[in-house]
């Protein structure tokens, strides 16, 4: 049983009968009053956030959890499907399970964090950045979009053409470079 005073970025937690990932975090010692830690926390069954205060000392309940490298194979309507890279079993997850899923082209590498109890899968990591390819980009216009090979649209500067490769980051889906080959 943790307390409050170990919470961190990335620590999941058992909250209001869910599982949270802890996103943000502050501690706070006003000059009069007991110190708190203000929290946002990310549930990894349904992506929902909601912001939570816990009061200093308070007791929180630490999930255990383990992160396995998968390959990603494919979707379809429900959500997508990975492989084990280590002994090729395949692992299924609903797409409310991953951020930014439109950056992901098949065979890309994700971490994906399993509950360590049980092994059951609760959320999926992309990598910091991706390198796609834009298929479409309206030539010359501000505030152009393109879409890249992956369908996913992403804010991009003037002198992108269709066919150059850019690095695009994953948190937010922003446009960060142009690659050069």
């Amino acid at each position: 049983m943790a307390t409050s005073n170990d919470i961190r970025k990335g620590l999941c937690i058992e909250y209001s009968n869910d599982i949270y990932k802890v996103i943000e975090f502050l501690h706070v010692k006003p000059g009069k009053g007991p110190a708190f830690v203000r929290t946002k926390l990310k549930s990894v069954t349904n992506g929902k956030v909601i912001d939570n205060t816990f009061s200093a000392g308070h007791k929180i309940d630490e999930v255990k959890v383990i992160t396995r490298k998968y390959q990603y194979l494919y979707d379809d309507e429900n959500g997508f499907h990975f492989m084990n890279n280590d002994d090729f079993s395949q692992l299924y997850l609903n797409k409310e399970m991953i951020e930014n899923s439109n950056l992901m082209k098949a065979g890309e590498e994700v971490t994906i964090i399993l509950k360590e109890a049980d092994e059951t899968p609760l959320s999926a990591e992309l990598p910091q950045s991706v390198y796609l390819e834009v298929v479409e980009a309206d030539p010359g216009v501000k505030g152009n979009t393109a879409i890249v090979e992956t369908g996913a649209r992403v804010m991009v500067p003037l002198f992108i053409e269709p066919g150059d490769k850019i690095k695009v980051s994953t948190e937010d889906g922003s446009y960060l470079e142009r690659v050069k080959e």
